[in-house]
């Protein structure tokens, strides 16, 4: 079940007055998790056993881990969980991978090895459910906080279905302290979350699906060079694509969430707004760049042991990051430009620090400093330069989604090469209908992110007129209605 489907609006509308009748809160947490388990095995339902197996072994490992002193056993059982949720993980949606690249390794060797492909579906949503049990877990191994002693209160933690299949990634402090007492929305919160719920849609239906999923599908999927400008629309589209589709997914599971009384964390912050990676990874996905630093770079030692292991260590982050999205070598390229800027950003940062220090030293010290000697780093107090290197930011994240999208690395370099016009002569395959719609829709999303950069839409409805929310609330309405039929599934949903 998706959240663009008339299925779902049913779906909703029934759980939504169920959650509103006079039940105990513990019949309505049921209710809940019923409804979780229902809206995800109407994708497949043998896949809610894995889901079950889950939940039951880190609850009880979470237990166990809890009540043992001695430090050996505590990493046994903390190895179990992970072995059992890292090696579900890795069979379904790194098995093919791994032997195809075993394959091919072999036959560099000369040994020519055949085997049957194997025939693994991807259960829906397992990357981001292991990612949340495991936080639990590890959580619980650090003793942040003691086990939850509810076994509803877990279940319903992992599977609540508004995150459930594509985030946000919700750590147990987000939602289980919101389990242990009866919520209900109030009139305030419903009408947000019905106004976000409609926006998400509009996001996905209308622009992701409607407007610029069909451009990106075009010019990625083609086996031969394009003309530059219609390469640029092709990435162009996609970028616009991904966002909406994505953010428009988040942004329907917090509205869900808040017509049902609770608070899903923010995943997006304008993240095209971003100057420099590592503002742009504090506003895209938040969630998964929070656990991924929380649980992988800081363990790996963080910026504690110098500067050579802190940009190991967020090669390490990047990469595996990358590789969480999908299991391609041009996920993990994609995972791998994107560490390669931050250390770049990293580099820079530091060297503009050292140069800073040294300039106040010699004043301090009363030294002659002429002009030419200390070169200060760039100043970006003044917007304008700011906008500047925003732009830059979005030039090349816009290149890491060439790999992010391309079936094959062959495909991502044709493209590229397209991109900055070294392959001369390529096909003209958009119409200039589609290059103007790309072309305005990328100007107003980079406008509104960087209108938006500092604020939230919270702070933007307090200070427009009833009325100026309410004809934009109905007019993206009519046009999720009217651009419904060209819908389809998330994105993120294949990772």
């Amino acid at each position: 079940m998706v959240f663009n489907s008339y299925t779902f609006i049913i779906f909703f509308a029934v759980l939504l007055g169920l959650h509103n009748l006079p039940f105990s809160w513990r019949a309505k947490k049921i209710n809940l998790l019923l409804a979780s388990y229902l809206f995800y095995a109407l994708w497949n339902p043998p896949f809610i056993l894995l889901l079950w197996l889950s939940t039951v072994v880190d609850f009880y490992m979470a237990r166990l881990i809890s009540l043992e002193q001695r430090l050996l056993r505590r990493k046994l059982l903390l190895t179990v969980s992970l072995v059992l949720n890292l090696g579900m993980l890795s069979y379904f949606k790194y098995g093919g991978f791994l032997l195809e690249n075993f394959t091919a390794l072999l036959a560099a060797v000369g040994i020519v090895f055949q085997a049957a492909k194997p025939d693994i579906i991807l259960p829906v949503g397992i990357s981001f459910y292991t990612f949340v049990t495991l936080s639990y877990t590890l959580d619980v191994y650090r003793r942040k906080f003691a086990p939850e002693p509810s076994f509803l209160n877990f279940a319903l933690f992992v599977t609540f279905f508004p995150h459930l299949v594509a985030g946000p990634i919700v750590r147990p402090e987000d939602l289980i302290p919101q389990f242990k007492t009866p919520r209900r929305a109030t009139a305030e919160q419903l009408s947000w979350g019905l106004f976000l719920l409609s926006l998400g849609l509009f996001m996905k239906v209308t622009i992701a699906d409607g407007l610029l999923a069909e451009t990106a599908d075009l010019i990625f999927s083609l086996p031969f060079p394009v003309q530059t400008l219609d390469a640029w629309m092709g990435v162009l589209a996609f970028s616009g694509q991904i966002f909406c589709d994505f953010a428009g997914y988040s942004t329907c599971a917090i509205g869900v969430s808040l017509c049902l009384g609770f608070v899903l964390p923010e995943n997006f912050r304008y993240p095209y707004a971003a100057i420099g990676f590592s503002d742009f990874w504090r506003r895209w996905h938040i969630t998964l760049s929070t656990w991924l630093r929380d649980y992988l770079y800081i363990p790996l030692g963080g910026n504690r042991h110098g500067s050579v292991r802190t940009y190991v260590n967020l090669m390490i982050t990047m990469l595996l990051g990358g590789l969480w999205h999908g299991a391609s070598w041009t996920f993990v390229m994609w995972g791998g430009l994107h560490g390669l800027f931050l250390c770049i950003e990293r580099l820079w940062r530091d060297w503009s620090a050292r140069r800073r220090a040294k300039v106040a030293e010699l004043v301090v010290d009363g030294s002659m400093i002429s002009r030419a000697s200390v070169i200060p780093p760039i100043a970006i107090s003044n917007s304008f330069t700011r906008f500047g290197l925003a732009l830059l930011t979005l030039f090349l994240v816009n290149i890491t989604w060439v790999f992010f999208r391309a079936p094959t690395f062959k495909g991502a370099m044709l493209l590229l090469l397209a991109m900055f016009g070294i392959i001369p002569n390529g096909a003209t395959m958009l119409t200039n209908l589609a290059i103007l719609t790309v072309s305005i829709i990328t100007v107003v999303l980079i406008g509104c992110h960087w209108f938006m950069r500092n604020s939230s839409l919270v702070q933007l409805s307090k200070r427009l007129p009833w009325w100026a929310i309410s004809l934009g609330w109905a007019a993206m309405l009519i046009l999720v209605i009217l651009t419904q039929k060209s819908s389809g599934s998330f994105i993120y949903f294949q990772f």
